[in-house]
């Protein structure tokens, strides 16, 4: 039997899956890195640690049913997306650290942007805002600010890349330099209707187009890995950017369907059909997926942060020891004795999109303890997950489904919580696995493996569903004490 290895680089670990053919993980390895925070706002990463925890996951993944290159079919990519790298194609290396996707400090040179009169120029575009959260500006930043670097990407010596890119460069042993559509679109570089970068775009940010990549499908050939780092060569056939391989995980492959990811961040997509949907509500156009020169096109709300709360619950607070404690000190209270918490630690993303906003906590009085606090944070998470869901349904009008994935789905409190501020339901697949599964899909259609979409739709599996049950009034003055919270944090 041969099997197919997704590799997952998120915002917080290195991961690499491996799957039957049946769709069923056999062998998974995880491995957390540095991050760095650098300044207000700032967060940077290290790109050479990235690759190495990734390859060492890898391997290990393969170690554990004795796996050689011989009995991987092939690797699916997925990743944490936006996030910059520069580095030099003669040398492999980075001239600085990876600038993260929450990293805010371009925020004063977006709003100059937005003065000048842009944001209509560059949605029109690329179906994005001007924000710090994409990658043209972090990119623009590096070239202005570390020292000899334009020159050098003047001279051809430089590359620019997402983290997809920079695996595959890495994986290949220097010989590709490829994106795929998914993550082109996420860098407000690329004109998701002419599908090419936009020499427009790259001429007013003063970006030299020999930085940026081939871009390729998300779904067939990409590469091979050098023979070096797994004994013999693999191929690399399947690529997309963390939300929207979810999206591919998840088989919404309808118009209409919907699927929610509670990582780091929460992220919403619909699948929109072949043609790009303008948003009036604070969303961003994007593409979801391509497969033989062929686009899926995709409407996007990004919550900054969702299950880094809880993280910063442990990490910060100190008030929880692992994640899973979360959902028990949650249930052990009826509410949250009126504690409300937007955590805009890095700015407020969909539907607001204030970079300056700031994290609040409101409504504490002298009764609020731990577990209205730990409560307050996960609700945090599912009030973030409605506003967008309700800017969503202005631009398109009725969804067709729901579905949840990520880390944060599995708690049960969070998700019935989220089904009755949403009153409707959602379904949770017994594998909540989606952002992995979808590079395996991906890989696997583009190696052979599987022959259409039909085929890979068998391999999902049954869900899970929590309906809401919650009273119209409560829920109502639930909604209306979130609103009243975020504008506190808001600055506009």
């Amino acid at each position: 039997m041969k099997y197919i290895m997704s590799i997952d680089q998120g915002t917080t670990s290195s991961r690499a899956v491996i799957f039957d053919k049946g769709g069923n993980i056999v062998s998974l390895a995880q491995k957390e890195f540095t991050q760095y925070y650098t300044g207000d706002g700032y967060v940077e990463h290290d790109a050479k640690e990235i690759f190495d925890t990734q390859l060492e996951v890898c391997k290990k993944a393969m170690e554990k049913l004795k796996l050689t290159a011989a009995d991987i079919a092939a690797i699916g990519i997925t990743n944490q997306r936006e996030t910059t790298v520069v580095w030099d194609k003669n040398t492999g290396e980075p001239v600085c650290n990876a600038i993260v996707w929450q990293c805010r400090r371009t925020a004063p040179f977006c709003k100059n942007l937005e003065a000048q009169g842009l944001t209509q120029f560059f949605s029109s575009k690329t179906g994005l805002l001007i924000d710090p959260y994409f990658s043209a500006t972090k990119l623009r930043w590096i070239l202005d600010n570390v020292e000899g670097v334009r020159e050098r990407a003047g001279k051809g010596d430089l590359l620019f890349g997402t983290i997809d890119c920079w695996l595959i460069w890495k994986l290949s042993g220097g010989k590709c330099h490829a994106t795929d559509y998914s993550n082109a679109s996420r860098t407000m570089l690329y004109n998701i209707h002419s599908l090419e970068w936009d020499n427009e775009i790259l001429g007013l940010l003063g970006i030299p187009k020999e930085m940026m990549p081939k871009v390729v499908d998300s779904s067939g050939f990409i590469c091979e890995t050098d023979p070096s780092l797994f004994g013999a060569p693999i191929v690399i056939s399947g690529c997309a950017g963390d939300q929207q391989s979810a999206l591919f995980g998840q088989c919404c492959f309808e118009q209409g369907d919907v699927k929610n990811t509670y990582g780091t961040g929460g992220f919403l997509l619909m699948n929109t059909g072949d043609k790009p949907v303008r948003s009036s509500s604070g969303l961003l156009t994007t593409i979801g997926w391509g497969i033989g020169g062929k686009v899926t096109y995709a409407l996007e709300g990004s919550v900054f942060i969702a299950g880094a709360v809880v993280k910063w619950l442990r990490d910060e607070l100190k008030m929880v020891e692992t994640a899973a404690e979360t959902e028990r000190l949650a249930l052990e209270v009826e509410d949250t004795n009126g504690v409300y918490i937007v955590p805009a630690f890095v700015g407020l993303g969909a539907p607001y999109w204030d970079s300056d906003a700031r994290g609040v906590i409101t409504g504490l009085t002298r009764g609020a303890n731990r577990n209205h606090i730990v409560r307050a944070a996960l609700e945090a998470i599912a009030y973030q997950t409605c506003d967008v869901l309700s800017a969503m349904e202005k631009d398109t009008g009725a969804l067709k489904s729901i579905k949840v994935d990520g880390g944060a789905s599995s708690n049960n409190f969070l998700m019935q919580f989220q089904a009755d501020m949403l009153d409707r339901p959602i379904t949770r697949p017994k594998n909540v696995e989606s952002t992995a599964f979808g590079a395996f899909l991906l890989a696997g259609l583009g190696c052979g493996y599987y022959k259409d979409l039909t085929e890979v739709t068998r391999l999902l599996g049954s869900f899970e569903t929590f309906s809401p049950g919650l009273d119209a009034k409560k829920r109502a003055a639930l909604l209306d004490g979130w609103k009243k919270a975020v504008e506190k944090a808001k600055t506009n």
